[in-house]
């Protein structure tokens, strides 16, 4: 295991999750097998996203935020040591930007946090929709709620802004473990995805325009 970047992933157990797997055997895990083959026959990322001939798009999707949010975390942990309550007291992009935390028990109104806090928050709440049956379910036939792509549209939304911190403030750590192509690759098959479906409002999109259309155009 000589790449610097896996060897930070590997050596930081606190930063590992319980990963959401595809059980052999299922549709989902068929469709999971299929979008990676593409990524790793080096397909055109832009072609890898597109949902397959007559596929389901809920599974497309639902493949593909799982595998996400597996990644993004594991993006977060091999810099969460130089993000700290010290070093990133608000959770931002940039001075223009700031990201405030709300959800359904605690935070119900949107609330100023640091960094590491909103991750951890963010982290725990994508990992108990991808594992609530009623939201992401595992057995084919089990319909999809008529609300799945919009809950989809929140988690990728605030996936997103991982990416807007990671980039805009701990680049130069990503660049440092020389993990810059892997991270940069991985953003790239996120943006593709999730123009391909518009899955996330453009707005959103705003704090990295400048280097997407560098990179993804």
């Amino acid at each position: 295991m000589s790449n610097p970047f896996l060897k930070q992933v590997f050596n930081k157990d606190k930063t590992f999750r319980p990963k959401r797997k595809f059980e052999p055997g299922t549709q989902r895990f068929e469709l999971h097998k299929r979008a990676q083959a593409s990524l790793n026959a080096g397909l055109d990322l832009r072609l890898a996203v597109q949902l397959p001939p007559g596929e389901d798009l809920n599974d497309w999707v639902a493949v593909h935020v799982v595998d996400f949010f597996n990644r993004v975390n594991l993006i977060y942990g091999t810099i969460s040591d130089g993000c700290t309550e010290r070093s990133c007291p608000v959770m931002s992009g940039g001075p223009k930007y700031e990201y405030r935390w709300q959800d359904e028990r605690r935070f119900r109104k949107p609330t100023a946090l640091s960094a590491p806090r909103y991750m951890d928050l963010l982290m725990d709440w994508i990992e108990v929709q991808i594992n609530n049956e009623e939201v992401f379910p595992t057995n084919v036939g089990t319909p999809f709620p008529k609300n799945f792509l919009q809950t989809v549209r929140k988690i990728l939304s605030r996936l997103f802004r991982v990416f807007v911190h990671v980039y805009i403030h701990h680049f130069d750590r990503i660049a440092q473990m020389g993990s810059e192509a892997h991270v940069n690759t991985c953003y790239k098959h996120f943006y593709y995805f999730v123009t391909e479906f518009s899955l996330i409002d453009p707005k959103e999109l705003e704090p990295l325009k400048e280097m997407t259309s560098r990179m993804c155009h």
